[in-house]
């Protein structure tokens, strides 16, 4: 049985079944799984009692055995939903201030990106169109495209506009691995912290017959250029390493990697999901050949994000149909979209400095404050990383859910990937490190932008000191 402080004037006893707990545990509740569901009557019986549990009918009749057994205790209508859905309405009644620190999960819309993006719907007309609205629309997408291979270093027929990160991931390692196949080139290298858009593909394309290298990283997340070297064998066509880690934000070696698959012919593709508008990036200097890149990562809207494809590549269609993006890719574009990216990138580029300058700042007081904590071991290169990525593991004698506890006390931080938040298992990017399981389930990522004041980063340190002091 899981104890932590009570809420207010009760015991809130939270009952699930094991894997539901995956989903976190509630702020302040007793954490009992239905397999010792005879731990209830190990509780004071001083105190009145509230059961949330998923099935109500189940707390239901727990409430009422309670009360059989001379405990005050009641079942919440709902379960622990409902409950969790009440206390979000306490919360905002109290006027709670939230500090938002998640910003490797999704950041908010700028003022600019928004009003690019308005503006841009405006523009009803089918960019494949002829017509005067059709014309219209398709010369802001022109433009769009143009600038965004600007910002990137590269040139206007290089860019393909996307979903997101996810989608042009896909496109790229199924893409290039199908069009290396036809000269007998089926090995492709990686490496195991990549984030599971990639894996999962890789995956996939193990099952129709490519082979699969996975280099493992030293133990701040570094992939060294001499690994990708030394795995390189004649049937070698595609390399694909992630500009940064998106849990523990290490900046990986992208230039010296690009310059060996260059010198040996190999396609190079990239997830700068987590760098693009955080960090510069060169497409021309950096020797990449494909990158992805999701446009709500760098306060541009969701949806939307873009594959860079360098010319003379010329992947197979991945999307079937009408025969936009060059071919690429069929759909009538999301232009709303495509303008609030640029606009997104547009602003990140040109703030760059400042904003290196000012969230490292910030970083840095955070790293310097939270490594003095008992047991705290900062994961992840202590300088090459991304300027807002702070990572720590906790010892965890209390059996504190941290990312709980400070959701309850409006701090909002992750575990590590959103898309894989649900997942019980420590994370691989953390084991892979040298974390043990117990390590990597006790950790938490805070991820900070120029959004954030240095008043906020002292709250969070305040707060995480309180909830270990206890």
């Amino acid at each position: 049985m899981t104890e932590n402080n009570s809420t207010r004037d009760q015991i809130i006893v939270d009952i699930r079944s094991k894997s539901l707990f995956k989903e976190g545990t509630i702020p302040g509740a007793i954490n009992i799984p239905m397999d010792r569901i005879n731990e209830l009557y190990e509780l004071p019986m001083d105190r009145k009692i509230c059961l949330l549990c998923h099935i109500g009918e189940i707390s239901d009749e727990l409430a009422l055995l309670m009360k059989d057994a001379g405990y005050d205790a009641y079942s919440y209508p709902g379960g622990y939903l409902a409950y969790l859905e009440q206390e979000e309405t306490f919360l905002e009644e109290e006027n709670l201030e939230i500090v938002y620190a998640d910003n490797a999960s999704t950041t908010a819309m700028s003022e600019g990106v928004l009003e690019a993006y308005t503006e841009a719907v405006k523009f009803y007309g089918n960019p494949s169109t002829l017509h005067r609205e059709g014309r219209r629309a398709k010369r802001l997408l022109t433009e769009c495209r143009r600038e965004t291979a600007q910002l990137l270093g590269g040139e206007e027929d290089e860019i393909v506009f996307t979903s997101g990160g996810s989608e042009s991931d896909n496109h790229a390692l199924i893409g290039a691995a199908r069009l290396n196949r036809e000269a007998g080139k089926i090995h492709i290298i990686s490496d195991s912290i990549e984030h599971h858009a990639i894996l999962h593909t890789l995956k996939r394309l193990e099952e129709e017959g490519f082979k699969v290298t996975l280099l493992e990283p030293d133990s701040d997340g570094i992939i060294s250029p001499e690994s990708v070297a030394a795995a390189i064998t004649e049937e070698t066509g595609l390399v694909s390493i992630m500009y940064a880690n998106n849990e523990i934000g290490t900046i990986e070696p992208i230039r010296e990697i690009g310059e060996i698959c260059k010198s040996r012919g190999i396609l190079f593709h990239t997830d700068a999901v987590q760098a693009a508008g955080h960090i510069e990036i060169d497409v021309k200097r950096d020797n990449i050949d494909m990158m992805s890149l999701s446009a709500h990562k760098f306060h541009g809207p969701r949806g939307v994000g873009l594959l860079y494809v360098r010319r003379g590549i010329m992947l197979p269609e991945f999307i079937s149909g009408g025969g936009q993006e060059m071919g690429m890719r069929a759909g009538t574009e999301n232009l709303p979209g495509i303008a609030g990216l640029t606009a997104a990138l547009r602003e990140s580029v040109e703030e760059m400095e400042s904003k290196i300058r000012d969230v490292t700042g910030m970083r840095e007081r955070l790293v310097s404050e939270l490594r003095n904590l008992p047991g705290a071991v900062l994961n992840g290169h202590p300088e090459r990383r991304l300027p807002g990525n702070v990572n720590f593991s906790f010892s965890n004698p209390g059996n504190i859910n941290l990312l709980m506890e400070l959701d309850a006390r409006g701090i909002c931080v992750s575990a590590g990937s959103a898309c894989s938040a649900s997942d019980s298992e420590p994370s691989h990017v953390l084991t892979a490190i040298g974390r043990s399981p117990e390590e990597a389930r006790n950790s938490i990522r805070i991820t900070i932008d120029e959004y954030n004041t240095p008043e906020e980063i002292e709250t969070i340190i305040r707060t995480i000191r309180e909830i270990y002091a206890g």
